[in-house]
């Protein structure tokens, strides 16, 4: 009867056993997957504050338009007369070490080219802003300096084709005598590069821009102090009057 009883002991010793090890087990791999998810998690941040880095680091150009009037009238963003989706977000290549060159050294079919189409010390970008709902619009864009470090707007070139004509802007000049010589129109304001209006927009009109910046040799203050400087610029778009 005792012999029994011990073997019935050992049995149920061996079945505990065996439940702890496949507990153990379970609280392994659950500890293993909770770890893998963590650092999936932590190079998931990562990326996210790299690429947030490098655009604060070295500049950038975005193009927007306000949702809302995406969502209302139709408005939208394409880098080509085409388009199969309506797009509020564009953003253009970065140029990593831009030296400075001289405005007239820029190619002729500057404003050609569909997107990005960087030379090796200027960014350019071709964006087309579309009507695609039923409505005729009239938009105001608007292009904002987002970020600037070591004063390198003093001696930035930024020119604006709208449909193929162009206008380029340039900080007043550091003695407050008005705008550089080769400049259309001065910066509006030291975080506002221009300002334009669009009236009468139709339904599937589409208007086309073309954004080049460049630091400009000629400047007087093209100077060493530039070295190292960065800047990011913004468009904003929005609808002020449809009909």
């Amino acid at each position: 009867m005792a012999d029994k009883k011990e073997k019935e002991n050992k049995i149920v010793d061996v079945l505990a056993l065996r439940r702890q090890s496949k507990e153990v087990k379970k609280y392994t791999v659950i500890t293993r997957i909770l770890a893998l998810l963590v650092i999936i998690l932590v190079a998931i941040i990562a990326i996210a504050y790299a690429i947030s880095y490098f655009y604060d680091k070295f500049g950038s150009f975005t193009v927007k338009i306000n949702k809302y009037d995406m969502m209302r009238q139709g408005l939208t963003l394409s880098e080509t007369p085409e388009y199969n989706n309506t797009i509020s977000v564009l953003n253009a290549d970065i140029v990593y070490d831009m030296t400075n060159i001289s405005g007239n050294d820029l190619p002729e079919n500057v404003d050609m080219i569909n997107g990005s189409h960087n030379g090796e010390s200027y960014i350019a970008y071709t964006f087309y802003l579309i009507n695609a709902g039923s409505d005729t619009l009239s938009y105001e864009g608007q292009m904002n300096i987002e970020n600037v470090t070591q004063h390198i707007d003093e001696a930035i070139r930024v020119a604006v084709y709208v449909n193929g004509e162009r206008t380029v802007y340039g900080k007043t000049k550091s003695n407050g005598s008005g705008k550089e010589s080769d400049c259309d129109s001065e910066f509006l304001s030291s975080t506002i590069v221009m300002r334009n209006t669009r009236e009468g927009l139709e339904p599937q009109e589409k208007d086309k821009y073309t954004i080049v910046i460049w630091l400009e040799g000629n400047d007087p203050d093209c100077l060493n102090d530039l070295i190292g400087g960065t800047m990011k610029l913004g468009m904003d778009f929005k609808i002020v009057e449809s009909t």
